[in-house]
Order: structure tokens, then C-alpha cells, then sequence
């Protein structure tokens, strides 16, 4: 990670597994009897580089329709995968919240940088429970950019869009190829893993109490 403690005065989130408990789980578990036939499904029929297809642009319509006439015999498990997105949403990481909540408190700029769907993010940001998604001077989504994470041109484009110094800047996410992507580019990036480190990293850079 980068280690440089430059002066800070922006903070850029990922959203899902760092403010956002998301998991397809939570809507599957409602679905399959069997842990290892979920498991399975979500491996081989609705696996994350299919949904990765969604959060780079392409219409859910589109992707339930091809994934189905490959896999005709689970057509209603696939549906549901976008019918059912708002089950996938377990709640907020409170911790991380709260956080966010110093951060704005103390006048840091906060932005969000999100592999989501162009599609079902303007949903979640009606959601009463993610209201701080509103806390945010902006937020870039990879399905409206038709690009996604680690994609280097993501990044660029916050900066530019927002004027960020990424020297002056620290980026949080939960899947490492973003953090090292980050990193590169100049971010202090952090690989968050649960809000009690977040909080220590923070405070040693003077933004949050320890």
C-alpha cells in the first residue's frame, strides 16, 4: 500500500462490502435448500464475471436473456438474480458509516468510486437506509462510464471529473486489484477489511479519533 503521508483532504469509498453489505446470498439462501447447489450456481451460472458484464453496462435485460438460453433449466433463478437485487442488500457496514460520518463532519472531501449497474443504483440511492449515499460531492458508477474497476480509466476520470490531487487523497476498497489499481495511479489506498482497521489507518493520517 502506499505509505506516503502527504497532506489529505479527500476520500474517495467503494460502496458494496465497505458501506454496503451486499451479497447475493442473502436472495439465494431464500431460494436453494442446498448450500452447495447455491455455491455452484453462483460459480458457474450467475458468477461474479457475468455480473461484472452488468457494472461495465450492459442491460440487465440483455444479460438475463442470453444467461438463460444457455442455462434454459434455471431461467427463474437468473431472473431473479435481477428481479431480486434489493434482497441482495443486507443492510449498511455501520462501522464504516459512522466514519464517513467524522469524515464529513471534519470538512474532508468525500467522494465514491462503485462497480454498480446504471441501472440499479439510482434505485439504491432511493433506499431510506442509504441515505449517506448523499453525503457524497460525487459519485462515479462504472455502468454509466461503461467502465469498471481495476480499469486505470475509472480512476482518471474521478480525478478529472472532480479535480482530485491523488497524492491527497486516500481511496478504500474491499477487493485488492482496486487498492493495488489505486495505489499505482498515486492514491494512499487501503484494502478494508473491517471498520477497526479503517478507523486506525484513518486516525494515523489525523482524519477520524483512533
Amino acid at each position: 500500500m502506499n505509505g506516503k503521508h502527504d497532506a489529505v483532504d479527500t476520500v474517495v469509498f467503494d460502496l458494496g462490502g465497505v458501506l454496503v453489505d451486499w451479497n447475493p446470498r442473502y436472495l439465494y439462501r431464500r431460494l436453494f435448500d442446498d448450500e452447495a447447489a447455491m455455491e455452484r450456481f453462483l460459480a458457474e451460472v450467475c458468477n461474479s464475471a457475468w455480473n461484472e458484464q452488468q457494472d461495465a453496462g450492459r442491460p440487465w435485460r440483455e444479460a438475463v436473456d442470453s444467461l438463460s438460453a444457455q442455462f434454459p433449466q434455471h431461467a427463474d433463478l437468473i431472473a431473479a438474480y435481477r428481479d431480486g437485487w434489493r434482497d441482495m442488500l443486507g443492510g449498511v457496514i455501520q462501522g464504516s458509516v459512522d466514519l464517513l460520518a467524522e469524515l464529513k463532519a471534519r470538512g474532508v472531501r468525500l467522494y465514491a468510486l462503485t462497480n454498480w449497474s446504471h441501472e440499479t443504483f439510482p434505485r439504491a440511492m432511493e433506499i431510506e437506509m442509504f441515505d449517506f449515499l448523499h453525503w457524497f460531492e460525487g459519485i462515479v458508477v462504472s455502468g454509466e462510464e461503461r467502465l469498471i474497476k481495476p480499469d486505470p480509466r475509472i480512476y482518471r476520470r474521478l480525478f478529472e471529473r472532480y479535480s482530485i490531487d491523488p497524492a491527497r487523497t486516500i481511496y478504500i476498497d474491499d477487493a485488492r486489484r482496486n487498492v493495488d489499481a489505486a495505489a499505482a495511479l498515486g492514491m494512499h489506498a487501503w484494502w478494508f477489511r473491517d471498520p477497526a482497521g479503517l478507523r486506525g489507518w484513518l486516525a494515523s493520517h489525523g482524519l477520524v479519533s483512533a
